[in-house]
């Protein structure tokens, strides 16, 4: 089972490892406040670069598909990876 966390209960944590895994544009256009941008091909390609299986990371996509399949595959992998459910869409959605 993928472990998953709303918008809202992202919004109270605090100092977190959060990847916004849209492509550079999305990302630069807006993201979410101290997010982190790593494209979902490169961190499927070299997750061993990116990522420590020592952390927790909360990952997010524009409307939280592909974060959670992501978030399966690197789960399975052994790394602890949290889906943001709705993705950016629902975190504009919070505001």
């Amino acid at each position: 089972m993928i472990n998953s966390i709303s918008v809202s209960e992202l919004k109270k944590l605090n100092n977190i490892n959060l990847i916004d895994i849209r492509s550079i544009e999305k990302y630069n256009s807006r993201h979410i406040l101290n997010a982190i941008n790593i494209p979902m091909e490169q961190l499927l390609i070299n997750s061993n670069k990116y990522l420590n299986k020592n952390e927790k990371y909360y990952i997010y996509c524009q409307k939280g598909m592909q974060s959670r399949k992501l978030c399966q595959i690197l789960q399975n992998n052994g790394y602890n990876v949290v889906n943001v459910t709705g993705g950016y869409e629902a975190w504009i959605l919070n505001e």
